[in-house]
């Protein structure tokens, strides 16, 4: 604060400009590229930068950032101001000034995107005014605060009510850190956060299960011999599956030989999980040898 009010005593040293002071220097700048000129127009005009930026004060930001934004709007407006328009400087860069401190309020709001088209950029600015505009008027007529009836804020503002109900939650809702304590038990806001995942009982029950689907199946595959042992890996555990052509091929024999071990391996290992599968209760019908695929 001691800072702002610093700046502000500094800016009131200039003095202002009359309309000839204003066009001589413009010309200079414009026609010859006079730093001294356009210096001379920035620093003549800063002051009112501070009396826009003020209008921006109750979006609970610092008024040095939004003054500095406004700082940076006059001195586009002086290197595109023409001076044969027959305007006054200010009447043309109130407009830079005021863009440059929206964007900069918009991008300060919150971390999530607000007033991304020009419609919504308007109703950001204008629906605190206009629900004041509308308070103001039902209190001189002693009629219901119209201000917090969306429909006629929406009519008056010439959008849905479901937009003016949009841009007031977003309003309300400022960003909050989850590292925030809550009250004074040294709670975080991240400790009330609910999981999108699974509960933690289901999720330990089937860690549970995994793990003894893991132990049966090891134990079940090593009562097989090394040619079915190797025919269950490549025909139910392998994603995609050996052929019987290939399995045929890397042990030498035909393709229907292959058929009749796999056969066999797939019912030494249904009879070897048969009691794991009535302990986990798989659905009836599923053949026990799909505990052979499940992830160790």
């Amino acid at each position: 604060m001691r800072f702002l009010h610093y700046y502000l005593s500094e800016i009131n040293r200039y003095p202002l400009l009359d309309a000839a002071e204003e066009q001589h220097l413009a010309r200079a700048y414009r026609d010859r590229g006079d730093s001294r000129a356009a210096h001379a127009l920035v620093t003549a005009n800063l002051r009112f930068v501070v009396k826009v930026a003020y209008g921006y004060r109750s979006y609970g930001l610092r008024m040095a950032d939004l003054i500095q934004e406004g700082n940076i709007g006059l001195m586009k407006s002086v290197q595109k101001f023409d001076p044969d328009l027959g305007i006054r400087l200010i009447s043309y860069a109130v407009w830079w000034i005021r863009a440059y401190i929206q964007n900069y309020v918009l991008r300060s709001w919150s971390l999530v995107k607000v007033g991304t088209t020009q419609a919504q950029r308007k109703l950001f600015f204008s629906l605190a005014r206009t629900r004041r505009e509308l308070d103001r008027w039902s209190s001189a007529h002693g009629a219901d605060s119209d201000g917090n009836d969306p429909s006629k804020v929406a009519r008056k503002l010439r959008v849905s009510p479901a937009e003016v109900r949009e841009m007031q939650q977003r309003l309300e809702g400022r960003d909050l850190s989850l590292d925030v304590p809550v009250g004074d038990g040294g709670a975080l806001h991240v400790d009330f956060l609910a999981s999108g995942g699974p509960p933690q009982d289901d999720m330990v029950a089937s860690a549970e299960e995994r793990r003894l689907v893991a132990g049966q199946v090891g134990e079940a595959l090593a009562r097989l011999d090394p040619r079915e042992r190797f025919i269950i890996e490549h025909r139910v555990m392998l994603d995609p599956p050996m052929t019987l052509k290939d399995l045929g091929e890397h042990f030498g024999f035909s393709r229907e030989r292959a058929r009749q071990l796999e056969i066999r391996a797939r019912e030494k290992l249904r009879h070897a999980l048969h009691p794991l599968a009535e302990r986990i209760a798989w659905p009836e019908g599923a053949p026990a040898e799909t505990a052979a695929a499940a992830p160790a």
